[in-house]
């Protein structure tokens, strides 16, 4: 199970570009398309929101290996790692991973705690992957609970040009300045491999395997095999190992077109307990074993999907049916440190498991009128959710919840021109749990010239409180922290405007630009604060959250070389209340940029592909010990260089390169606050450094 497979993905290099410039610059002969947001999948010019892709030939590229690792090249969307549990989220606009909703294939993804939201982004590979569309700001119309801060759709291949087509890559890489092949060895070991078929030409198929090993990253601790008593035993990074199955057959016929996908992920994730304890043998010789509670977290997750495309008449239907299953899992094992043995004893318990039914439906072309249409759709969510009393402070009880919610939405959009578009939209959502929300949205789009437009779009969006939120209950002597089951949807919106230009520079040189301006308003924040001096809190509906984005981003492009060039300043203010205190309302300014340069060697086809991302310092208030206080943030400098050479007539090619070139692990955060009984820390733990890779890459 262990052994290492062969080779995935195509060709050799792409010069690099963000790809939502790609058609103003035409550099495709065939038009990008996508489908976030849009009635039918459409040009992404002709979008009327601002959608940003990554491509799949980006993503070879940049030797990436999950979906977490691509969207820490973006700007604004940090991935937020916990070593603890192993999962890593994503953050936009300064708003975590309960705020951005995450799809495969414009549908929700399940997740530990729920469906869409606090997805961990490492359990999403790229061994089938086409593209990834990504909107920024409140997007409730079109997708319903948690799309506060955006969308980030992940979209698979389905098709193929070649009759039958085989992908499959070897990559190894080291971890920081660890690499050993061995079992229970060092660093990271990636293999997977993609089959795709076409029976004729309506039949396609398509399986692909993908093997994800990290033997984790020791850091300031000693490993597994240490047992000194002074809690250095462990890891920084705890081992994770992921193995992934997907399999898709898809008929498509004139007007019809339909698939249905299953997919099959299996984790493991080991933590290693930094105390160790010293038990005497009594066996009259002053024998003793050291030992350590150590635990296994296993992960199962299945996603099937059905996705239907037809015309009913005129009309055309879309529509989504899925069932979903996440089952994690743990159990506390004795380990004996010195001879290296695991105490067999031990019972599996759940830990989080969530089973999710689900159904999304679209009717649209009802007037058969290229002027005016507007689209029906429907959304049905049935989640089954169970937290063990391991997994939070529940009452001395597991928590089990059933939520059912139905949402009804209804757009039109109106071509008022050639030039002009206007989309309003509304959406209506009843739940078991909770209060009827209402959501609207209107946006519109300007083509100001063949090759520049103007959007302005503005959309509401809600978002249901967690397990956490509801249901904790630590009380004791000296705590008293509670969830609130009465707790309200917080409830936002957004507003942005965005122009992109292209033209010719002349002599080959093609030039675009894009300048973006969004704004974020969250109204009834949940926060966890003091009602009773001194230690007694509860999940309340009190803050108010802000969040301000100005970007500039330009690309350059002359034959073999291209340039990108992306700047952005986001303001964040969140206005805190505890007690008698509360926090200033202006605006912390926080600078983010980045650079992307890519350059083909004509002749050999070599490629080179350099990475850079500049994080600045950012500044948050928070409150503790009764008053309130500027935290800070450190900010960091992330690059990757990326060597590639294809052979044997481009089926292989080999890549070589250094990541996070300035070693960056931990960075100084003095944001969190001692709360309840939660201790805080001054360090984040955000990388484990500087890395080498190697990847084989075969295409047939």
């Amino acid at each position: 199970m262990k052994k290492k497979v062969l080779s995935i993905l195509s060709l050799s290099f792409v010069l690099w570009m963000n790809a939502q410039e790609k058609d103003s610059l035409g550099q495709k002969k065939i038009e990008e398309v996508v489908i976030t947001g849009q009635y039918m999948q459409q040009s992404i010019n002709k979008s009327i929101y601002k959608v940003e892709v990554i491509d799949a030939q980006q993503i070879k590229n940049m030797a990436v290996t999950n979906v977490a690792e691509v969207l820490n090249q973006s700007l604004n969307i940090q991935i937020t790692p916990d070593t603890n549990s192993g999962n890593s989220t994503a953050n936009i606009l300064g708003l975590g991973g309960q705020y951005v909703k995450i799809l495969i294939d414009n549908i929700p993804v399940v997740g530990d705690t729920g469906l869409g939201s606090n997805i961990d982004l490492t359990k999403l590979s790229l061994t089938n992957i086409e593209r990834i569309e990504i909107v920024k700001g409140s997007m409730g119309v079109e997708y319903g609970n948690g799309a506060l801060a955006g969308v980030i759709n992940i979209i698979t291949k389905k098709s193929s040009s070649k009759k039958l087509s085989i992908r499959a890559s070897l990559q190894e890489e080291t971890v920081r300045d660890s690499y050993n092949l061995r079992k229970k060895g060092q660093g990271r070991h990636i293999q997977n491999l993609n089959v795709g078929y076409n029976f004729n030409d309506h039949w396609f198929t398509n399986i692909s395997f993908n093997h994800n090993q990290f033997m984790g990253y020791e850091g300031d601790k000693k490993g597994y095999k240490y047992f000194g008593q002074d809690n250095l035993r462990g890891y920084d990074w705890n081992p994770k190992d992921q193995y992934e199955a997907n399999a898709l057959i898809r008929y498509s016929k004139n007007k019809t077109s339909f698939y249905y996908k299953a997919s099959y992920l299996n984790e493991t994730f080991n933590y290693y307990n930094p105390k160790v304890d010293r038990v005497p043998l009594n066996d009259g010789s002053g024998g003793v074993v050291y030992k350590s509670l150590d635990r296994n977290y296993n992960t199962e997750r299945w996603i099937h999907q059905f996705n239907i495309q037809t015309h009913l008449g005129q009309i055309r239907y879309m529509g989504d049916f899925s069932y979903q299953k996440q089952d994690r899992k743990f159990y506390d094992y004795n380990y004996d440190i010195p001879n290296r043995k695991k105490d067999p004893n031990y019972n599996e318990q759940p830990y989080y498991k969530t089973d999710v039914i689900y159904s999304r439906g679209m009717f649209s072309n009802f007037l058969d009128n290229k002027t005016f249409d507007f689209q029906l759709g429907y959304e049905l969510d049935h989640t089954d959710g169970y937290a063990a009393l391991i997994a939070g402070e529940f009452d001395g009880n597991n928590i089990s919840r059933k939520i059912f919610t139905y949402g009804t939405f209804l757009s039109a959009e109106w071509n008022i021109s050639d030039k002009f578009s206007l989309r309003p939209g509304t959406r209506f959502s009843v739940s078991n749990r909770f209060n009827n929300q209402f959501n609207y949205s209107l946006s519109a789009r300007y083509k100001t010239s063949e090759n520049s437009n103007l959007r302005w779009v503005f959309g509401t969006a809600n978002r249901y409180p967690t397990y956490d939120e509801l249901f904790t209950y630590f009380v004791n002597v000296n705590h008293d922290i509670q969830g609130n089951p009465d707790l309200k949807p917080e409830t936002g919106y957004s507003a942005g405007l965005f122009w992109d230009q292209g033209f010719g520079l002349g002599n080959g040189w093609k030039f675009n630009y894009n300048l973006e301006a969004l704004y974020v308003d969250l109204n009834d924040k949940i926060e966890n604060v003091m009602i009773v001096r001194p230690s007694t809190y509860k999940y309340l509906n009190l803050d108010k959250y802000r969040s301000l984005l100005f970007g500039v981003n330009a690309n350059i492009v002359k034959d073999q070389f291209s340039l990108g060039i992306r700047t952005s300043l986001n303001g964040i203010s969140v206005s805190k209340q505890e007690m008698d205190v509360r926090t200033p309302q202006d605006f912390q300014y926080n600078f983010q940029a980045g650079a992307n340069a890519g350059y083909k060697i004509a002749g050999s086809n070599t490629a080179l592909n350099l990475y850079y991302k500049y994080t600045g310092p950012a500044r948050l208030y928070v409150i503790e010990n009764e008053s309130f206080r500027l935290a800070r943030t450190d900010g960091f400098h992330m690059m990757d260089f990326i060597v590639s050479q294809p052979f044997w007539k481009d089926r292989l090619e080999l890549s070589v390169g250094i990541k996070n070139i300035f070693d960056v692990t931990t960075i100084n955060s003095t944001n969190s606050t001692a709360s309840g009984h939660n201790a805080a820390t001054d360090l984040l733990n955000l990388y484990y450094g500087r890395s080498y890779f190697a990847r084989l890459m075969y295409q047939f």
